[in-house]
């Protein structure tokens, strides 16, 4: 019994930095970069400036930041040229359409590292571990829900939810990196781990008076995540939907953290006075 207490008073703390984005939805590719305007200024600007003499003078002048991040003048051309056809739209009367993706980062460190320097390797990383932080607040779901009745049954879970996100990586690496279908499957984990935790919420609802405060939060933040869907260009040029959406999931954050010492406390004194666990 102790044993099982002292798991799920630790899963609550884990949880704190687990889901503090439960919900990533990926999106399709970007509409901008698909635009013929954008994609043979690219090519203009690549052969016009990143070959010789023009090449070494981008290097010579570029801040030692940028080259420390590894841009590169091809990135240069695609920034200059995203603003060139921005220019454009707007000139037309047509909607600003999105460049260079959109992702909703649920590991803080690869949210880091990607926002910093978008390559190859730090979508993909981006992109699974927002994965595993689903799969993962899921796995801590179960744990508090069944674990200290049926401790088996989660080990059984967790071995499954492995099995899926070793299953949803191999193919995304090694088949198809196909953005409609990570987009697919980490909705759909999503909204299982949505209505795990609002059940958890609703069957505790009179034995647990700060029940409320996890149903809350997994609400908003998965509400607010109608922002990474409700895309619209950015304000003043700086802030897009994607930027306001982590802004607003920061106080909700603080709700989530009192439940969290609300739970422990309460699973701790559950143990010394010796009450079944339900």
């Amino acid at each position: 019994m102790a044993s099982c207490t002292h798991r799920c008073t630790t899963v609550s703390l884990l949880a704190l930095t687990v889901v503090l984005q439960l919900l990533s939805i990926p999106t399709h590719a970007s509409q901008g970069d698909k635009e013929p305007v954008y994609r043979d200024c690219v090519k203009q600007c690549v052969r016009t400036n990143c070959t010789g003499a023009r090449l070494r003078g981008f290097q010579s002048t570029q801040p030692p930041y940028m080259a420390l991040t590894g841009w590169t003048c091809r990135d240069d051309c695609r920034y200059q040229c995203m603003w060139t056809t921005v220019g454009l739209y707007q000139a037309e009367g047509y909607r600003v359409p999105q460049f260079h993706g959109k992702v909703s980062l649920n590991a803080w460190f690869w949210s880091t590292v990607f926002h910093t320097r978008d390559t190859y390797l730090t979508e993909k990383m981006d992109y699974f571990c927002a994965s595993a932080v689903i799969l993962y607040s899921i796995y801590l779901c179960c744990v508090r829900t069944l674990g200290l009745r049926r401790p088996g049954v989660s080990s059984m879970v967790g071995v499954l939810l492995i099995l899926a996100f070793t299953s949803h990586v191999s193919y995304l690496t090694f088949v198809s990196f196909d953005y409609g279908y990570n987009m697919a499957a980490n909705a759909t984990i999503g909204m299982i781990n949505l209505l795990w935790w609002l059940c958890w919420c609703w069957q505790n609802r009179r034995i647990l008076p700060y029940w409320w405060k996890c149903g809350v939060v997994v609400l908003l933040l998965h509400g607010l995540a109608l922002l990474e869907l409700l895309d619209f260009p950015p304000l003043f040029w700086v802030l897009d939907a994607h930027a306001v959406w982590h802004l607003s999931t920061v106080p909700v954050h603080f709700l989530f953290y009192s439940f969290l010492i609300d739970d422990s406390l309460h699973l701790l004194n559950t143990e010394k006075t010796g009450v079944k666990l339900e």
